[in-house]
């Protein structure tokens, strides 16, 4: 069973949920933007050891609480590591009240049909196993939509909600993730097709079923109001995509009842190099930013 405190916080909580959950295909590039280019480090081990670095900085941060970050979702090394030592997910919640969530997906496969669906998830029973043994609330897996392609974005959702049901087998909430390519030249259509598709799904899960959307900001705005308000759905928070910071707060502006799930968005302008004066400084403003953005958005929906 899910945690009810966590459920609570999640459902009812003013703020977005902090993506810390670059995986080994991202995080050179991560690294590389945090200022700790690839020959500072030799071999994966060095490499996630760096990131952990970064990511204990965040977590550390005096702007990184519960006030205004309501979740985290972190990469499968992140949970099984430690901050002051303490494992992270028990540091995130007993210690700044943030819900931890965990990555499961292990990368995309090569394009095919427009999309790129999740590569098979080896040993997912006993990865979930070990994330509730963590004090996880829940899970997020991610594919990508390049193109307006009706079977491939079928595909995509039905693989989607399969794992998704195995993961709420096991007590966890899905954080479900399809993201559409914000470079799509038919990135409407494909928002179109993925809605639908998404309704035919969530229309199928028993009521107790829970899940999450993570969904990339859409062309047109509220255009997801229909998920947010569907029974099955916990929350729809929103991924930059790629999309810089300012563009990024600009477009959740316009979709009431979604609240933020940045990454890149997050770390924007945070530099191994800064001092604690200054990396504090810059995150905090970067975090105001984005709750504030969240905050208002739930507060129209609520008041509608």
């Amino acid at each position: 069973m899910v945690n009810p405190q966590q459920l609570e916080k999640i459902s009812n909580g003013k703020g977005f949920i902090a993506a810390l959950d670059q995986s080994g295909g991202s995080t050179p590039k991560a690294l590389k933007l945090y200022g700790v280019p690839e020959d500072a480090y030799s071999g994966e081990d060095e490499m996630f050891a760096k990131v952990h670095e970064m990511r204990t900085r965040i977590i550390k941060s005096p702007a990184f609480d519960g006030d205004k970050i309501i979740g985290a979702i972190l990469f499968e090394k992140t949970m099984d590591n430690s901050v002051d030592g303490i494992s992270t997910a028990t540091y995130l919640w007993e210690k700044l009240g943030i819900v931890p969530f965990l990555k499961v997906d292990k990368g995309l496969t090569e394009e095919s049909d427009g999309v790129q669906l999740m590569k098979p998830i080896t040993g997912l029973d006993e990865l979930l196993d070990r994330a509730v043994k963590a004090g996880i609330f829940g899970t997020k897996m991610r594919s990508t939509i390049n193109q307006a392609s009706p079977s491939g974005i079928e595909a995509i959702v039905k693989q989607q909600f399969e794992v998704g049901r195995q993961i709420i087998s096991h007590g966890l909430v899905p954080i479900i993730e399809p993201e559409v390519n914000i470079h799509a030249g038919d990135k409407a259509e494909c928002e179109r097709i993925l809605k639908a598709e998404i309704l035919k799904q969530l229309d199928a899960l028993p009521n107790d079923h829970k899940v999450m959307l993570k969904l990339t900001l859409p062309e047109a705005g509220d255009f997801y109001s229909d998920l947010i308000d569907h029974k099955n759905v916990l929350l729809v928070v929103a991924l930059s995509g790629g999309y810089d910071l300012d563009e990024a707060c600009q477009r959740l502006a316009q979709n009431s009842g979604m609240v933020a799930s940045f990454s890149r968005a997050l770390t924007n302008g945070l530099s191994a190099g800064q001092s604690d004066e200054e990396f504090n400084s810059v995150l905090a403003a970067t975090i105001n930013r984005i709750y504030a953005a969240s905050v208002e958005d739930k507060a129209r929906t609520e008041a509608a």
